[in-house]
């Protein structure tokens, strides 16, 4: 089959208004040159190529959580490496926020490990929220289940994002989670779009799922009312005392393929490249890139797993000849600049 084929009509252009299961794995068949040519002429549509976004993600509150999610070394049902800790006071964490935006990161997204947020605590995330907000970062969080009322609390704190990742497909899903329904995902994704806040959903590959439920996991997503803004595609990180330590690592261009189809099918959405990358080749990354990934997780630890340090990542950046949203800015006021110093006397800008 080739690239031309396998795409809907105007898709480079166009989102397709609704995806099956046999329409994404014929895109996962096609051979991974003209796979990456029509992702690649998708995300040249919709965005510079050269251009990443830069998001820092801070634990707030780590360990101890009811869910049961598999993978997650913060889960209170496996003994892991993480212990528990309290929500942080407010200092702290506008310290590491301020950090970010110094290393050059645009979004600052604080998570915690809670099935979904109690009233006390509420408050003290909301002044975070605003805090940050004042320092000019965009602002995300990640608390686990939230309803209507406080969705709308988070979006009236100034709350940009709100990530809730679907992890998988409905099938799959039952396999590596119990103590929370897809439904239950589901309805906060509704809570948060009907606020007002930008969706931020991806998910986790290499959990042992097939191919065809990562095209399900997919389909969920482009098939949103509103895709999400964001997409993080995790590579399975495996932390000894989860049960999914010792699985067998996914192949690279699989997980390649997984960013090229998430273009093609969510032309507009940022495509992240999130947990896992420690362990990717700056050969991997620079792939993911071309098939479409135009934002990462930027800093030295996710949560509660390492990640590949700044100076590694601006390396890299060089190298490929990326650019950032803080780059760009200071390349805009630089130019502001430049072209006030040969006005004219008298013009007004």
């Amino acid at each position: 089959m080739s690239a031309t084929a396998a795409a809907p009509q105007g898709q480079t252009k166009h989102a397709k208004k609704h995806w099956t299961r046999e329409e994404v794995l014929d895109l996962f068949e096609l051979p991974m040159n003209d796979l990456l040519f029509l992702s690649h002429s998708v995300h040249r549509s919709h965005f510079d190529v050269n251009h990443v976004q830069l998001s820092t993600l801070l634990s707030i509150k780590t360990g101890g959580c009811p869910e049961d999610c598999q993978y997650c070394p913060q889960s209170a049902h496996f003994e892991t490496p993480v212990e528990a800790t309290k929500l942080m006071s407010i200092e702290p964490v506008l310290e590491a926020a301020r950090a970010a935006k110094a290393a050059g990161a645009t979004r600052f997204c604080m998570g915690a490990a809670w099935r979904s947020p109690k009233a006390r605590d509420m408050e003290r995330v909301c002044d975070m929220i605003k805090e940050v907000k004042a320092m000019g970062l965009e602002t995300c969080a990640t608390l686990g289940m939230v309803d209507e009322q406080q969705a709308k609390t988070l979006k009236e704190a100034g709350l940009d994002y709100y990530n809730h990742n679907l992890d998988s497909s409905e099938e799959f899903y039952k396999e590596i989670i119990t103590t929370r329904t897809y439904e239950d995902r589901l309805q906060t994704l509704k809570n948060v779009a009907d606020a007002g806040m930008n969706v931020c959903c991806g998910g986790i590959v290499g959990m042992g799922e097939q191919r065809h439920h990562r095209a399900d996991f997919l389909c969920t997503l482009a098939n949103l009312s509103t895709p999400p803004h964001s997409v993080p595609i995790n590579m399975l990180v495996q932390v000894a005392g989860t049960p999914l330590s010792g699985r067998e690592a996914l192949d690279v261009f699989e997980f390649v393929r997984m960013v090229a189809i998430a273009r093609i099918m969510m032309p507009s959405s940022y495509v992240r490249l999130s947990a896992g990358r420690e362990q990717m080749s700056d050969e991997m990354q620079a792939m993911c890139f071309f098939a479409g990934a135009n934002s990462i997780f930027y800093g030295d630890e996710l949560l509660t797993t390492s990640n590949p340090q700044t100076e590694k990542d601006r390396a890299l950046f060089s190298r490929l000849g990326l650019t950032t949203d803080r780059e760009m800015e200071n390349h805009s006021h630089s130019a502001g600049e430049d072209e006030k110093s040969h006005c004219h006397v008298g013009c007004k800008h």
